[in-house]
Order: C-alpha cells, then structure tokens, then sequence
C-alpha cells in the first residue's frame, strides 16, 4: 500500500508520520501517534466518541482522512487538563468511558467559545455525542459546572 509522509501538529508538537494514503485521522492518532485516548465508537461519525479539535473546531477524526491535516493543528483529549475531566466525573458524567473523551473535547470547545451558547440550548450543542449509560441529564450538569453556567430547565 503507497504511503505518504505526514507532518502536523499535534498537541502542541510538530509530528511527521508515514501514513496510508486512506488512513484515517483517527487511526494515525491512536495507532501511529499513541493518542488512545480518542476513541472509535460507530467509525460513521455519528456518535462523538472520536472528537478532536483541527485548527481549533471540533470534528469527528473517524472521517477526517489523514493527508487533510498536513500542516494543520489537531488537539486530542490528551491535550486537555485533568481537571476538566474531573469536573464531569463529579457530577457522574462519564460511566463506562466511550463518549467521554468525545465529551471532553466538546466541553472544552465549548468553553473556549462560550459565544456559541448564546442563544442556543447546551443540549442541542452536545447533540453530537452519544452516551449509551448516563441518560444525558449527568453529563449536562457536568458541562455547565465546567463552564460556570446554571443549569437548564
């Protein structure tokens, strides 16, 4: 299979990979990279479990093919604090732990850009991560703890 050679950043480091011309961006980051915090949860992009930020938006790295993000910036849930992550376990938001890097990296756009709330339910923005344990209502309380909101009705 013909290879390609790779170069972006990745969590703040410049990275160069040997790729397949069809990988996808989320195997590169968990296979090539060690990112295994990111997740494959339907591969359709569906689901959000494989959410990354490239170029500061959140898209789901299972149908990003890998050459797209040469000289580009991705941030894997790697990248973000521990202390976000600890905000939502707090309110019971992450049970098994397939949607919660997803939710991570949503979260933490979301707070990087509160501007996009305005105006718009929280649990319309999160629509595009799914949860197979919590029910939601956990995760949106976690959520708006991370971002200092009350919560809604």
């Amino acid at each position: 299979m013909d290879k390609i050679e790779l170069s972006f950043t990745l969590n703040g480091r410049e990275v160069t990979q040997a790729v397949p011309l069809d990988a996808r961006l989320l195997d590169v980051l968990r296979y090539d990279c060690g990112c295994t915090g990111t997740k494959e949860g339907c591969g359709e992009g569906e689901c959000g479990a494989c959410t990354v930020l490239l170029d500061d938006l959140p898209v789901a790295s299972c149908l990003v093919p890998a050459f797209q993000v040469a000289g580009r910036s991705v941030e894997t849930v790697e990248s973000t604090g521990a202390s976000l992550a600890d905000d939502l376990n707090e309110t019971g938001a992450a049970q098994c732990g397939a949607c919660t890097p997803g939710v991570v990296m949503t979260t933490r756009w979301l707070s990087e850009h509160p501007e996009v709330l305005e105006g718009v339910p929280l649990r319309m923005m999160m629509g595009g991560n799914l949860c197979r344990c919590t029910g939601y209502d956990a995760i949106i309380a976690g959520v708006n703890r991370v971002l200092g909101r009350e919560a809604e009705a």
